[in-house]
């Protein structure tokens, strides 16, 4: 067991009920599923650029990408329906914790100039939404085998129902939010 999911477990779930006051367990918000998102921007049309992004999504997350499609052709961008503009990766269970692990207490700390995670990244609905400018700060992305540096999206999906509740429950969870 990770220890973010016995830490959920252990701690969360009580002081969430005693904070809310909230008498059902079940009524206590937790972490559904976590989404990693690549958008494939200039090197749309750079195949070694693909193959670069999916082979780091699949060493930070231990599972293969799926590729997004266009949805429509949009001539400014030279982009058309059907093209390869991104890949992205759904975690849940057990990966979905020891990813959550990794980001938390690995990467996070990693990351240059790092202040905190802003609480405007909670959205309304409870969801945490995070931006990487560079994928190098995860542990299995090495420095010196990489071509091009890409960004990352995050997004950690809850079923909590609004901002305060979402909010609480990732600094319960020990997510490095500024002050």
């Amino acid at each position: 067991m990770s220890l973010l999911k016995e830490k959920y477990a252990k701690e969360v779930v009580g002081a969430f009920k005693k904070e809310f006051g909230i008498a059902n367990v079940f009524q206590v918000p937790r972490i559904g599923k976590v989404v990693l998102n690549v958008g494939l921007g200039s090197g749309v049309k750079d195949d070694k650029f693909h193959d670069s992004v999916k082979n780091s999504l699949r060493r930070i997350t231990g599972q293969e990408p799926l590729k997004t499609l266009a949805k429509k052709s949009i001539s400014n961008f030279k982009i058309r329906e059907g093209q390869v503009v991104g890949m992205k990766v759904t975690l849940r269970g057990k990966r979905m914790y020891d990813f959550l692990d990794k980001l938390v207490h690995v990467a996070m700390p990693r990351i240059r100039d790092f202040r905190g995670i802003s609480a405007k990244s909670v959205d309304s609905t409870g969801n945490l939404h995070l931006g990487f400018k560079e994928h190098v700060s995860f542990p299995e992305i090495k420095t010196d085998e990489i071509e091009r540096i890409h960004g990352l999206e995050i997004s950690i999906t809850t079923n909590a129902k609004d901002h305060d509740k979402g909010y609480a429950l990732f600094k319960y969870l020990g997510f490095p939010f500024a002050k």
